[in-house]
């Protein structure tokens, strides 16, 4: 069997287990995000380990099942931004912030405590506090679009949350690991201002030049041209956001969803790139990160390491982030809602575990822990979301922000 239809036959087998596994969770009452997380586990090494089948002679089709993941999470993001209205965002960034920094410095806390009481040394604790500090919220946005919530006041504060989460995350990481290798405040100062420009050109681009070049790109004789150019912007915002503002491609792209979400050609691709993404990209992704995790890798010592932790990083961020929306003047159950969609470690997680282990912060027992904390936090996201919105309080509906 060819390199190509290994491939056909992996993706042909992810896709069918994903929605398969979705259609199920929904039965059973979760967000089909959780079956299609679980699926992915039950394919992965920690079981069937579909990527090493004896007639799979690809070495490297786990790196392009990957890569393929990876569009999805962009995609996913992108459309988050494209469903939500820029001054929806702005009415909710005192919740933002409040949740972002807190939903931060409390587990990492936490984490750096929980190091401590495990007797690490001082380098692997500070890590480990960091890794509890990050979030990804491509688990969340995803099950609250499912439950229809992410134009609500919580869906927006999260969105938001997470932003100015990515940006304390990748400070605090940048900040130790170049004083860690002898760096000085110089360095540190470099990382929050290529931080700001790439938020201040990327809004730039969004407000004057992007509604410009969508209505003169939507003009070409060109089949899909407006749906092509905008997966040129939401990549090129991702790659900017990485290379220039040194932060996750994930914020990138739902920067550029919040700012494509302003044109009048929003309506023209909005339809195609959700049926690209939900029949494609995103269905890997999301299986993708139970193929990348491997449990049979977690030893004893570990798996204790693992739950001690997976305790400290769900209490952290329901506390720190709920604690931060509930200062912005949200209600408890809405601070419990946003506190809980913080939760998931996800793909962002794995990076900064990545960075630990490979500049010897971390060491491959505590990298484990990490692993099985990371798909502790991603599992237990979805049903708990479920949970918390499942009733209303009386007057939530005048709370939320009128659609347009």
């Amino acid at each position: 069997m060819s390199s190509f239809l290994q491939l056909a036959f992996l993706i042909a087998v992810i896709l069918v287990a994903a929605k398969a596994s979705g259609y199920l969770a929904i039965k059973l009452g979760q967000p089909s995000v959780l079956g299609e997380l679980i699926v992915g586990l039950l394919l992965g090494p920690s079981l069937l380990d579909i990527v090493h089948l004896p007639f799979i002679t690809n070495t490297h089709i786990g790196e392009t099942i990957y890569e393929l993941g990876e569009l999805g999470v962009l995609l996913l993001m992108f459309l988050a931004g494209l469903e939500l209205h820029l001054s929806e965002m702005t009415k909710n960034t005192k919740v933002a912030a409040y949740s972002g920094i807190l939903g931060v410095l409390v587990p990492v806390s936490l984490g750096f405590l929980a190091g401590e009481v495990y007797g690490m040394d001082l380098d692997n604790a500070m890590f480990l506090g960091l890794t509890l500090g990050a979030t990804s919220v491509s688990i969340s946005a995803q099950t609250l679009m499912e439950l229809k919530k992410l134009r609500s006041r919580v869906g927006l504060g999260l969105l938001g949350a997470a932003v100015f989460d990515d940006i304390l995350v990748i400070l605090l990481l940048s900040s130790y690991v170049a004083l860690a290798d002898g760096g000085n405040a110089i360095q540190i100062l470099i990382v929050f201002g290529k931080m700001v420009g790439f938020l201040g050109l990327s809004a730039a681009f969004g407000f004057w030049v992007l509604p410009k070049l969508s209505v003169i790109v939507s003009r070409l004789p060109i089949s899909q041209s407006v749906l092509t150019f905008s997966l040129v912007i939401m990549l090129i915002y991702g790659l900017s956001a990485e290379l220039l503002g040194g932060m996750a491609a994930i914020t990138g792209t739902f920067v550029a969803g919040l700012m494509f979400g302003r044109t009048y050609e929003k309506a023209q691709m909005e339809s195609g790139l959700r049926a690209l993404s939900y029949s494609f990209f995103v269905p890997i992704f999301f299986v993708n990160i139970g193929l990348t995790i491997n449990l049979r890798d977690v030893s004893m010592n570990a798996l204790w390491i693992m739950i001690g932790i997976s305790i400290f990083a769900i209490l952290g961020k329901i506390l720190g982030s709920g604690f931060g929306a509930k200062l912005g003047n949200f209600t408890w159950r809405e601070s419990l809602q946003l506190g809980i969609g913080m939760v998931s470690r996800g793909e962002v997680g794995l990076i900064v575990a990545s960075i630990g282990l490979a500049g010897g912060h971390l060491t491959q027992e505590v990298f484990s822990a990490v692993v099985g904390m990371i798909l502790i936090t991603t599992l237990v996201t979805p049903p708990l979301l479920r949970w918390a919105f499942k009733t209303k309080e009386p007057d939530q509906a005048k709370l939320q922000p009128t659609e347009q």
